[in-house]
């Protein structure tokens, strides 16, 4: 459903700076409207701006707007005095996003502002003038959305919609007219609930070298040459005539060394493994639904609900 959201400025570069943001959020430029009050130093009149006379324009560029009339004379006070209002059409599902960057522009707080202009003596909305006489024979109906000035028109929602026929709670009750149909839609809220998918951790391999000292011990043989000398006294023979020929005795020392080599085995193998289970998850919220209450002179009250219509007698 399509709701038009309004919003007073006290200048229009403000207004422009909203429809700017609004704009760059998604919005068609199209479904977005200014209408700018009086140029110049704003008016200061102590009555009511005269929406008969209308000098403006202000009273006949809301007319197509269904709000409260004390909120119509509002708005064009507001455009009287060089205000600018803007109006959002919008879908339901971005009338809250519609409604923050509204906020964040310096949207006027329309309370405040009412109250301040009473404190300079405007004497405001006048109730005794009906809905009817003001605007053409439209009524005004519904609720205002907050304090902070913003009102939405077209259909019920949490951002303070204005709801068509509503009393009681803000609303103006109209008496139905013979061979007319007046209605109260009753609204329901269904639970939908879907799945999607989130990642909650993930696992990552990876390889790396380390080193680590290693100490073996190894036995080593080493070789040492001594040179003996003894002496001898005795007489030298036939056989030692030879020692006079000259002769060379070479002896060879030899040492072990210890000998590294490295080979390299596999050991461990290391991967990953996904299983996927299944779950059963119970989701608890809350639906709301409207249900009307139908109440005659008589003292039967007729409610509906989600049995069908019940009926007490008081």
């Amino acid at each position: 459903m399509t709701q038009t959201i309004t919003a007073l400025y006290d200048n229009v570069q403000d207004a422009q700076n909203a429809r700017s943001k609004l704009v760059a959020a998604g919005v068609p430029e199209a479904s977005i409207r200014l209408v700018q009050g009086r140029e110049g130093s704003a008016a200061q009149g102590t009555g009511a701006y005269d929406h008969t006379r209308d000098e403006g324009g202000f009273w006949n560029s809301l007319k197509d707007l269904f709000m409260p009339e004390e909120d119509r004379y509002s708005y064009s006070e507001g455009l009287n005095r060089g205000g600018t209002m803007l109006t959002v059409s919008a879908e339901d599902g971005k009338i809250r996003n519609v409604a923050d960057i509204l906020e964040q522009t310096n949207a006027v707080n329309l309370d405040e502002r009412e109250s301040s202009w009473r404190q300079e003596g405007w004497s405001g909305y006048t109730a005794g003038t009906t809905g009817a006489e003001a605007a053409g024979g439209i009524p005004a109906t519904g609720t205002s959305a907050g304090t902070t000035g913003l009102h939405a028109t077209g259909g019920a929602s949490s951002a303070g919609a204005y709801a068509s026929g509503a009393s009681g709670a803000g609303g103006v009750a109209h008496d139905a007219q013979v061979g007319s149909r007046d209605t109260i839609p009753v609204v329901e809220e269904r639970l939908n609930v879907g799945k999607r998918v989130t990642e909650q951790g993930r696992v990552r391999l990876r390889s790396y070298a380390v080193e680590t000292p290693v100490n073996e011990q190894v036995n080593l043989r080493e070789e040492t040459v001594h040179v003996d000398r003894h002496k001898v006294d005795r007489p030298v023979t036939a056989a030692d005539e030879a020692l006079f020929a000259e002769r060379t005795i070479e002896a060879t020392e030899r040492v072990e060394e210890a000998v590294v080599s490295k080979d390299a085995r596999v050991v461990e193998e290391v991967g990953l493994r996904k299983d996927a289970a299944q779950r059963t998850e119970t989701v608890t919220d809350k639906v709301r639904r409207t249900e009307v209450e139908v109440e005659d002179e008589r003292g039967n009250v007729t409610r509906t609900g989600t049995g069908g219509s019940t009926t007490d007698r008081r």
